[in-house]
């Protein structure tokens, strides 16, 4: 179960709609996926944390 970033933030981040946040945060984790496939093997968290952080961060914004 993931605890951070809590799911308020998460839907703030996208208007409060949960199906963009969905999908942006799958196309996300999807890309990181593909791109740093080695480099997530180092790391302890899992591309849909890293995608659902970007987000709260303000580095990924769903598209209009």
């Amino acid at each position: 179960m993931m605890i951070e970033p809590s799911i308020d933030k998460l839907v703030e981040k996208t208007g409060g709609n949960r199906y963009v946040l969905c999908t942006v945060i799958a196309k996300r984790a999807k890309e990181i996926e593909t791109v740093n496939r080695a480099a997530l093997a180092d790391q302890d968290k899992k591309a849909i944390t890293l995608a659902s952080e970007e987000v709260v961060a303000g580095k990924v914004k769903p598209s209009k």
